[in-house]
């Protein structure tokens, strides 16, 4: 099996989320971690070999553009006593329709892990680095936080995170 690092500046999240007033947009790069799995021939994961991986985020790097809306949503997160977003990957395994691979494990925020599934591409970019990428929909009340809210400013609970991961093999 082959454990990719990955690469921290080369790999991205965007959290879309929605208010009353207007959209809330997040756009980071620094994401952590690992990822092992094999890859056959073609370029398309064996799933014959179970994958592992791990991935972490520091909540300091989530930025609206917008000091007002960082301040609470940090107070929210309550990011002294909670710094990271941590992933644990689990089972990587291809749907029917021959797309994309769905994917699941834990998601770690605010100290509440909760078990996610979704799709996500994973592409051989050459013969030493891979492409992972997806979009996902949270309800961020299921890890015991409350929407921010702020005078008339109101924030819906769900968030859409878009991830691009771009890892590299070690040895």
């Amino acid at each position: 099996m082959t454990r990719y690092r990955i690469v921290p500046e080369r790999s991205h999240v965007w959290i879309e989320a929605r208010s009353n007033v207007h959209p809330i947009h997040s756009d980071t790069d620094g994401l952590e971690g690992y990822v092992e799995l094999e890859l056959d021939a073609d370029g398309a994961v064996d799933l014959a070999v179970k994958p592992v991986g791990r991935l972490s985020l520091a909540v300091s790097r989530l930025s609206s553009g917008s000091s007002l809306e960082d301040r609470e949503l940090h107070k929210r997160i309550d990011s002294r006593r909670y710094p990271s977003i941590e992933g644990v990957l689990d089972v990587i395994d291809r749907p029917d329709d021959g797309g994309s691979y769905r994917v699941s494990g834990d998601v770690t925020f605010r100290g509440v892990a909760r078990h996610h599934e979704d799709h996500m591409e994973i592409r051989a970019v050459d013969g030493q680095t891979i492409r992972l990428s997806g979009t996902s929909r949270f309800d961020i009340r299921e890890f015991g936080m409350e929407p921010p809210r702020m005078l008339m400013f109101k924030v819906e609970p769900e968030v859409d995170v878009r991830v691009e991961i771009l890892a590299v093999g070690e040895g």
